[in-house]
C-alpha cells in the first residue's frame, strides 16, 4: 500500500497530498485585490513553488481546474496561463465561473500531477 503524505496541512486542509506517484495540489490563489492577471500569476507562482517542493513541476501537471469570479475575466486569465503552460505539455483543462471563497478573488487553480 504506497504512503500518502501530507504537506502545510492544518486542520481544514493539505496545500499538497501525494499519493502513488501523483501530486494533489489545494486551490491556489492570487493577491486579494489585485488584478486577475496578477492573481492568476500569483497562482501559477505558488503552483510551481508547491511542485517543486515535492519534486514535480509544470510539465508534469496532468489536469487543472480553473475556477473564475466571472467568465468576463477569461481573456485576460488565458493571457497569463498561455503564457506560463510548458509548450508541449498543457494539461487536461476545465474552466468555469463559480463565487469565491471571498469577494476579493477572482481566480482559483487546483492542480493534479504526476512526481
Amino acid at each position: 500500500m504506497a504512503d500518502i503524505e501530507r504537506h502545510h496541512t492544518n486542520q481544514r486542509m493539505s496545500q499538497i497530498v501525494t499519493h502513488n506517484g501523483t501530486v494533489y495540489l489545494a486551490g491556489q490563489v492570487g493577491t486579494a485585490g489585485a488584478s486577475v492577471a496578477q492573481q492568476t500569476q500569483d497562482c501559477l507562482d505558488k503552483i510551481d513553488a508547491l511542485l517543486a517542493e515535492v519534486g514535480s513541476d509544470k510539465t508534469r501537471i496532468l489536469q487543472a481546474v480553473i475556477w473564475l469570479d466571472s467568465m468576463s475575466d477569461f481573456a485576460e486569465m488565458n493571457d497569463v496561463w498561455d503564457a506560463w503552460v510548458a509548450t508541449g505539455h498543457a494539461p487536461a483543462r476545465a474552466c468555469g465561473e463559480a463565487k469565491l471563497a471571498r469577494p476579493d478573488l477572482t481566480v482559483e487553480i487546483i492542480v493534479t500531477a504526476a512526481l
